[in-house]
């Protein structure tokens, strides 16, 4: 690996952690429901939260005009610093944003002029300079749905915002790999395969986990293997909404029944995955990748059940979300191996 390399790579880890975080952090200003506590985008003016009484006191006049205060919160003896406290996590999610901005921006520039990018290299960073341009505008299009009529963001807009960080993220350690393993190795192919369409089905399950957060579906059908007692699909899930589209993309019982049931398809895939790898004569890297797969989707399925079970505490709540970016970081990992 060449010098110039290791700083590229080095940045460009630097960018996941950050999107880890950021993710994260996420997860907490939805668990804590503080996403609707900014009511306003600005890029300078808000990169710093209010410094005086006086402007605490203007910030939260500004947020009792929309629905979350007039509609929840105003019957909840909601005080200035319950305010503040959903204030900092939305505030710490933006400003976090504005870091990656930065720690994106100003090295790529500097790695430009110094002729430290190949040009591979440079098409794939302006892909992830739009990818994060366009990640923040979906972050103010999730919020702005929750400030209208409905005191909730739209569950769609938020698992959106949510599924394209995890891919901003997915695709920015593609390119790290792409850099940290210059030297090709025959792709395996009957693996490769699986491991393509075991990561379309994560994905699409992240969605559903935006889905459920969206709708707070986590708080009901709270058992494990059953929906309830006796049904393994619960009668709901078939009968909140006029279709069976509806119901299981905006249904409550059908958006958990989806999620619940997608769960034993990618714990089969992987499995799958992991019983063919043994026939093949693998490399230390793609057997480390699996192994770590097989591992992270046992302790993912565990957290999702508990989770269940315990009407999604905000510490397991969380602990689920974050596993969630290990595996996906783990099946990028991978499948770059397999195909490279």
């Amino acid at each position: 690996m060449k010098k110039a390399e290791k700083s590229v790579i080095y940045w460009l880890l630097t960018g996941c952690f950050l999107l880890f975080l950021m993710v994260t952090v996420g997860g907490i200003t939805r668990l804590t429901n503080s996403g609707l506590s900014m009511t306003d985008w600005h890029l300078v003016t808000d990169t710093f939260p209010p410094l005086t009484e006086e402007k605490w006191n203007a910030a939260f006049e500004e947020y009792k005009k929309f629905p979350e205060y007039q509609k929840i919160n105003i019957h909840n003896d909601f005080q200035l610093s319950d305010y503040q406290f959903i204030y900092f996590w939305e505030w710490f999610h933006r400003f976090i944003g504005r870091i990656i901005g930065l720690v994106f921006i100003v090295p790529f520039v500097y790695f430009l002029i110094k002729k430290k990018l190949d040009r591979a290299t440079i098409k794939k960073c302006f892909v992830l300079l739009f990818m994060g341009g366009f990640q923040g505008f979906l972050g103010w299009f999730m919020v702005r749905s929750g400030l209208i009529d409905n005191p909730d963001v739209s569950h769609f807009r938020l698992a959106l915002h949510l599924t394209f960080a995890f891919i901003t993220f997915a695709y920015t350690l593609w390119v790290a790999l792409d850099l940290l393993y210059p030297h090709r190795n025959p792709p395996q192919l009957n693996l490769q395969k699986i491991a393509r369409i075991t990561l379309v089905l994560l994905l699409i399950q992240i969605i559903y986990g935006g889905f459920v957060a969206g709708l707070n579906a986590g708080l009901i059908h709270n058992h494990w293997p059953l929906m309830s007692d006796g049904q393994f699909v619960h009668d709901s899930v078939f009968i909140e909404q006029p279709s069976l589209l509806l119901n299981l993309t905006e249904g409550k019982s059908g958006v958990q029944f989806v999620h619940r049931t997608l769960a034993y398809v990618v714990v089969f895939m992987i499995g799958l995955l992991f019983v063919k790898s043994k026939r093949n004569l693998l490399l230390q890297d793609q057997k480390r990748g699996i192994n770590a797969l097989i591992f992270l989707i046992l302790v993912q399925f565990a957290l999702g059940v508990f989770t269940l079970l315990l009407a999604v505490p905000l510490w397991l709540g969380l602990a689920h979300q974050i596993n969630a970016f290990f595996l996906l970081a783990t099946m990028t990992f991978t499948l770059h191996r397999l195909s490279k």
